[in-house]
């Protein structure tokens, strides 16, 4: 079995791919339903604009995929715009309905002294250290590129945020579903690490 990384059109699917590689496990760049929803777990990727991701989910059918994929225990992981895409909706350059798997919007920083977009390394304050994403971890620093952030409407689902003039959403969690706002696979050791627990909570075979 494998990790399935969502192909829709618009992702860092490569650099992705190399990562969950490198991590010892095989990964499948997909956009077919069967194979998704037979892999140990999923990755959500993606770069760009939320309404237009969301075009490209719904054109080419993903949208209910990932939707059924997060409805079972299947581990399922959205990386920066993927996890943007797992709330319910954002008002980047408009409204949008997102996949509603978490209850939340994705909003702008607000305009101030703040620079836009965020990008840079930051550090992370784990708010529940018990999630099993958390496993042998202690909170360091992982690298954002973002101008849009995530508000959840359910504080239990934010598992750890960072600080940007105010605590900002950098990953979210609710049962087998994740996200991570920041690029674990550009993220130096740490990042490598959560993306490796999160692998971990697959139960899929490692290749080595």
């Amino acid at each position: 079995m494998a990790i399935a990384i969502v192909d829709y059109g618009m992702g860092n699917l490569h650099s992705v791919g190399k990562a969950v590689e490198r991590l010892g496990y095989e990964a499948l760049v997909t956009g077919d339903r069967e194979e998704i929803i037979g892999a140990d777990g999923v990755i959500l990727p993606g770069v760009g604009a939320f309404g237009d991701a969301m075009v490209h989910l719904r054109e080419s059918g993903l949208d209910t995929v990932v939707k059924e994929a997060a409805v079972g225990s299947k581990p399922l992981l959205g990386i920066c715009l993927g996890m943007q895409l797992l709330f319910s909706s954002s008002e980047e350059h408009g409204e949008h309905e997102g996949l509603d798997i978490l209850p939340g919007k994705v909003v702008r920083f607000a305009p101030g002294e703040l620079k836009v977009p965020h990008m840079g390394w930051n550090r992370l304050e784990f708010l529940h250290a018990e999630n099993p994403l958390f496993m042998g971890l202690e909170a360091g620093h992982v690298y954002f590129v973002h101008s849009y952030h995530a508000l959840t409407e359910n504080r239990d689902d934010l598992l750890a945020v960072t600080d940007y003039g105010h605590p900002v959403t950098a990953i979210v969690g609710r049962g087998s579903n994740f996200g991570m706002q920041f690029h674990p696979e550009k993220s130096g050791e740490l990042g490598m690490k959560l993306l490796g627990n999160f692998l971990a909570l697959t139960g899929a075979p490692v290749q080595r």
